[in-house]
């Protein structure tokens, strides 16, 4: 006879299902009402794997913070998804035309933008495009050092307002 989950098995340590339960274990949630299990589940995944609602992840035109350099083999995989899914990006490209920036996407272009200008002085002008693959590796990894990522936010912050008019101006027409 197959084992019977108790209720007092759940809270005894060591147990798989040991731990608080919440309001969500209680119910049964139907995300798309009438519609048949599977699309149910599907739905349910997606809001669970990609975050809606919080920002985090996504599919189109989010980022998410990566921790080390992709190789070359996740390159050419990444390619092939960017190819897949293009029209989408420039959908979502063209309604953020139409929109204003928010400050914190004003903030993360000054980052960009004052990155870009420390990787071009610490590069002596060479810029990235033109520069071999294990150069760059070696460059972007003497930008995350704390110093040089200090100084970058600095040159951020002032730029900052720089970033904002030209977002103004680009408003206006």
């Amino acid at each position: 006879m197959a084992d019977l989950l108790r209720f007092k098995d759940v809270f005894t340590e060591g147990h798989p299902l040991a731990r608080p339960l919440s309001f969500n274990d209680m119910h049964v949630t139907e995300y798309r009402p009438g519609e048949d299990e599977l699309t149910n589940y599907r739905a349910y995944r997606r809001k669970r794997a990609y975050g809606v609602g919080t920002g985090e992840g996504g599919y189109v035109g989010e980022s998410t913070e990566v921790d080390e350099a992709l190789n070359i083999q996740q390159r050419r995989a990444r390619q092939r998804l960017m190819k897949r899914i293009k029209s989408k990006i420039k959908l979502g490209r063209d309604r953020a035309r139409r929109k204003m920036a928010t400050p914190a996407k004003l903030k993360k272009r000054a980052m960009k933008q004052a990155r870009m200008k420390v990787f071009l002085k610490i590069s002596k002008g060479v810029k990235k495009e033109d520069m071999p693959f294990a150069r760059r590796q070696e460059m972007e990894k003497r930008l995350d050092k704390p110093q040089v990522k200090r100084r970058i936010e600095m040159l951020a912050k002032r730029m900052l307002k720089d970033v904002r008019k030209k977002e103004v101006e680009r408003k206006k027409g």
